[in-house]
């Protein structure tokens, strides 16, 4: 893990023993008998407290056992990983500074913290120095080495302090001391580490010993308050690059108001448009909107927040900024027409076989960072932006066409999350119909029974439990008149409703298509079915392009965005501000923050912001991150986002204690439900054991304030709009903790994982996924110029309603880098925390998870060969792999990382 005073290695102990007299009877953990000593030093050849071995010179055991008590020698070593930008640049004058520096030995201070105070002063013991200097220069890894002498009295070592002597930065792997009684101990640092001259503060790592507040050894109280109060700041001032402080602010930095007028956003974040918080950067204001925060060319994050070199430097990190910066541009230049549809269905399948002719790319180097997708022909006089085909269309070239894959997708494709039970009719409006118009349906009763054929009735549908629906109609009505004012797109509310069949497959009844009274005419509104004859065939297919943008534009700002990136960042300040990185829970939640902040400071970069790839392809337009705070204020819930919960307020479970999960699926063969409920309970049961652990006593959750401090500050202050909501859990039991923390653990793994990694299988090929509709449909008012080229072209109006060539192109080249996992991914429960280890309680528990894990790929391995569950087997059906929790690197469509690192 690349971040600071937590992650160590596997053999490390928490504090680092030093000898102490043997005094027999007091009961210390520190008691080592001295014949056994003795005995352990002599297998040594040699005695690391400086003691030779000779035949003339063997020194009594008295002796031996006096020089122990004055002082023990130790070794530091310690490794610093060779960069490719940072201090080891051969270029610039600084070089010459640090290597001068590294020949006097004077590279890093390093400084020994004992864990307690002096018993006869009752103030903190003194810090033990010594300088490191190079001793290896070879391979990817530098090493340096310190000498300590370390009394006896000084006792146990909770911390070391690092002090940087270069010009530059640098990366500290880890730091291992030995010359100790009890062996070697390793502490991992994996952090960067400032120059002296930065003006920023010695870095402090602690050992891997978790401690609750109140258990915090006296000697390391002082340092862990001031630990956590240099990551808060002091909310003033400009956040610059290398800072390491985590603070809160809304998002006003999405427009670019200075650049163009059309430009300007409104502020997320407030009573008026409520919405979770973000980093503070502290940036200056924008000189036409006062409102609004300027745009500098990188957006800050907390210095080890950022992505790892390996990261930025492979395909998963680097690819995002060579799409958006070398890339859209070039294919812009290709593509000159921004509104230029494709012409016909051939010309969609060439961008995955002939590809587009691009002009030559200003940045040199970056083809080999994107392997998959951008092709140089072998002359090298021209380069190919030429697409990998999608699993999907590799299985089956017309999925997309078909109902039955509509209805499959809703249950295990990119967005399973919106489908929900009927459970009133006939359906109906909440809004305003002064202002949206009457509010009924027009699905009728009469309409959904002549598709069911008989089978049964509406009210028996509904008591079965058979009917469900897609619902975009309250949620985007409030926006359809001012999207039909941008130029090339249009927006309708709908709905959706499905039937189930007997095999647990759904069929696609009815889609109904509002727009509200606008332009001084009335509401219009129709609802469509799968028909006979050929215009409803088409009408049909043109309504399904509509629901499909519809969802394609919730999946990516409300599944995906809104409630895990969004919504979690709240989570990380706030721990990193409240939770000393030797709380336990700090521990827990850590690797399920890595990168996240980086990711979504380059989301408010260039893909949320005004004009970025949200914005300018998918619905709602311009108004994408403003409906996004409506949903949130609406809908958003965090005891909702728990897996069981989620299913349950959609209807698509209820509660049964006598199931496995506490939960009784609605429809069996739900994929992303049934292997997500094993993942929730893996991952409740591994948190479960963890929290009992370290709190076996409720009094002990009330007592630890920092715990307290960290939950209030997240639903006061990072989702403050929503803080007097009366749904928030309390916080008083070990089991309020435990529902807690898995659920923000589920949000950063499996719902993330299920949201993210099928992107490019799914949407790859957008006509399964259109981000926008650009026409309304034929016979919404049409001209007899319009319906008659419906009549005679049905298949130019689809491809005109699809998005243009651009829109589509750019959205698939992020879509690909944006479902690809980096080479350094960690997957969770497959690698254990070093701080983790130590604990023989939490290795057992750790080694349980891990051993569920992998039971699970093998149940879900099962699944997809199972013929009777025909939502994730059958001709054509690419397996449900999206939450098997480990994958290789690249575009997969399976894998479970920790966090939400992409």
């Amino acid at each position: 893990m690349l971040k600071p005073q937590l992650h160590h290695s596997p053999a490390s102990k928490s504090h680092f023993l030093l000898p102490k007299p043997f005094i027999h009877g007091n009961g210390g953990q520190n008691n080592i008998p001295i014949l056994s000593m003795y005995s352990s030093l002599k297998t040594q050849r040699k005695i690391r407290a400086g003691c030779k071995h000779s035949a003339g010179n063997v020194k009594t055991l008295a002796s031996i056992s006096q020089d122990l008590q004055k002082s023990t020698k130790v070794k530091a070593k310690v490794t610093v990983t060779r960069t490719v930008g940072g201090f080891l640049s051969n270029i610039g004058i600084n070089r010459g500074f640090d290597d001068i520096i590294d020949v006097l030995g004077k590279t890093l201070l390093l400084e020994l913290v004992s864990a307690e105070l002096d018993p006869n002063t009752g103030k903190e013991k003194a810090t033990i120095t010594a300088y490191a200097h190079k001793q290896d220069d070879e391979g990817s890894e530098i090493m340096y080495e310190a000498d300590f002498e370390v009394d006896s009295s000084f006792g146990e070592v909770g911390a070391v302090f690092i002090e940087n002597e270069h010009r530059r930065e640098m990366f500290v792997k880890d730091i291992v001391l030995e010359g100790f009684i009890t062996g070697s101990v390793t502490v991992s640092c994996d952090s960067w580490v400032h120059a002296k001259d930065t003006n920023h503060p010695k870095r402090l790592f602690f050992t891997t010993k978790s401690y609750l507040p109140s258990q915090t050894p006296e000697g390391l109280r002082r340092f862990r308050e001031e630990e956590l109060a240099l990551l808060r700041g002091n909310g003033q001032g400009e956040r610059k690059k290398g800072d390491r402080i985590y603070d809160y602010d809304v998002y006003d930095d999405l427009g670019d108001p200075d650049r163009n007028p059309n430009l300007k956003r409104p502020v997320l974040g407030g009573e008026q448009l409520p919405y979770p918080r973000r980093c503070r950067t502290g940036g200056a204001r924008t000189i036409t909107d006062p409102q609004s925060e300027s745009r500098g060319l990188s957006v800050y994050v907390p210095r080890d927040e950022e992505f790892s070199e390996v990261k930025g430097l492979t395909f998963s990190a680097k690819t995002v900024y060579s799409v958006l910066h070398a890339l859209i541009p070039s294919l812009e230049s290709a593509l000159v027409d921004p509104d230029l549809p494709f012409p016909y269905f051939t010309a969609i399948d060439s961008l995955f076989n002939e590809g587009i002719d691009l002009p030559p790319l200003k940045q040199q180097g970056w083809k080999d960072i994107l392997p998959r997708i951008v092709k140089t022909i072998e002359d090298e006089t021209r380069e190919v932006l030429a697409f990998n085909t999608p699993e999907t269309m590799e299985r089956d070239r017309f999925f997309w066409f078909r109902d039955e894959e509509f209805g499959r997708q809703t249950l295990a494709g990119l967005n399973p999350l919106s489908l929900q039970l009927v459970k009133e009719w006939p359906l109906k409006s909440t809004l305003d119909p002064e202002i949206y118009g009457p509010p009924e349906s027009a699905i009728t009763t009469e309409m959904i029974e002549q598709q069911i054929k008989g089978f049964m009735t509406v009210e028996e549908a509904i008591k079965q439990k058979k009917l469900f629906m897609l619902d975009y109609h309250d949620l985007f009505l409030p926006f359809v008149s001012k999207v039909r004012q941008l130029e090339n797109t249009t927006l309708y509310g709908s709905r959706t409703v499905l039937f189930l069949n007997p095999d647990c497959t759904l069929r696609t009844l009815a889609i109904e298509l509002v727009c509200p009274p606008m332009d001084g005419k009335p509401q219009w509104k129709q609802a469509f079915t799968s028909s006979c004859d050929a215009t409803g065939v088409w009408l049909w297919r043109l309504a399904k392009a509509h629901v499909l943008a519809h969802e394609s534009g919730y999946h990516q700002l409300i599944s995906h965005w809104l409630r895990t990136h969004a919504c979690t960042e709240p989570y990380i300040i706030a721990a990193h501000r409240q939770l000393s990185v030797m709380h336990p829970i700090y521990r827990l939640l850590h690797p399920h923050f890595r990168y996240t902040m980086e990711i979504n400071a380059l989301a408010r970069e260039a893909l949320v912001n005004a004009g970025g790839i949200i914005e300018s392809a998918f619905s709602p337009g311009k108004y994408c991150m403003e409906m996004s705070s409506v949903i949130y204020g609406k809908l958003w819930r965090f005891d909702q986002e728990a897996l069981p919960q989620d299913l349950i307020s959609r209807g698509m479970a209820v509660e049964d204690p006598s199931s496995p999960h506490g939960v009784k699926l609605t429809i069996e063969d739900y994929p992303y439900a049934s292997d997500g409920l094993l993942l929730w309970d893996a991952i409740k049961s591994w948190v479960s054991e963890y929290v009992n652990h370290y709190y076996p006593e409720p009094s002990l959750i009330l007592s630890d304030e920092e715990l307290q401090e960290f939950w209030t500050e997240v639903r006061i202050v990072g989702h403050g709009d929503k803080k007097d909501e009366p749904w928030w859990p309390k916080l008083k039991t070990p089991e309020d903790l435990i529902e807690i923390i898995t659920t923000m653990v589920w949000v950063t793994s499996g719902h993330h994982a299920a949201v993210n990694f099928g992107q490019y299988t799914y949407a790859g090929y957008f006509p399964n996924r259109p981000t926008v509709t650009r026409l309304k449909m034929p016979n919404e008012d049409p001209t007899d110029e319009d319906w008659k080229l419906f009549i005679e072209k049905p298949e130019c109006i689809l491809l005109l309603t699809f998005p243009s060539q651009i829109q589509a192109t750019r959205v698939m080249a992020v879509l690909d880098v944006l479902s690809s996992h980096s080479p350094d991914e960690e997957y969770m429960g497959e690698y254990i925390e070093p701080g983790w280890v130590q604990d023989p309680v939490i290795k057992a528990a750790f080694e349980k998870f891990n051993g569920r894990l992998k039971e699970l790929e093998g149940i879900i391995d099962g699944r997809n060969a199972d013929p009777s569950l025909k939502n994730r087997n059958g001709a054509g059906i690419p397996p449900y792999e999206l939450l098997k929790p480990f994958s290789e690197p690249g575009v997969t469509s399976k894998g479970v990382p920790y966090s939400i690192s992409i």
